[in-house]
């Protein structure tokens, strides 16, 4: 079951100066930033209410995130969904014809269970999903 929108990931060429904007102009706090090496990238996460956005900068040439940027630019990456069972999520959508990019969770940002759904299965969106672990909550508060 979806229990909210964790976060709105946006790929930066710089994260430094992508924080100017989502700081300084529409006043998010910055909770904190963390080196993700399996995906390639630093983030950084901005709560925004009961959600975050998160700002993805690929420091790895070679990852999913740098070929994002080099080939579509700056923007919009994917969203992320925090669900209660992040197993059998991913079952049911296996079970729907629904193609995976990861059939079992990996550990992502902030010690959180993460799998991506591939955009062929979700109208062009990439949709990651993520359950809290018991290491999250003290790594970042709520994102």
């Amino acid at each position: 079951m979806i229990k909210k929108i964790s976060h709105i990931a946006v790929v930066v060429p710089d994260l430094e100066a992508a924080r100017t904007f989502w700081e300084d102009a529409l006043g998010l706090k910055l909770n904190h930033v963390e080196h993700v090496a399996s995906q390639g990238v630093v983030v950084a996460f901005l709560p925004a209410g009961e959600s975050n956005i998160e700002l993805l900068e690929p420091i790895d040439g070679e990852s999913g995130v740098a070929r994002y940027l080099q080939k579509r630019g700056p923007g919009m990456h994917h969203i992320c969904f925090e669900v209660d069972d992040i197993e059998t999520t991913l079952a049911r959508l296996k079970a729907a014809g629904v193609p995976l990019i990861d059939e079992e969770p990996t550990i992502g940002a902030a010690g959180k269970k993460v799998a991506f759904v591939h955009p062929k299965g979700t109208g062009g969106v990439l949709v990651e999903l993520c359950e809290l672990t018991l290491e999250e909550p003290a790594k970042s508060g709520n994102g």
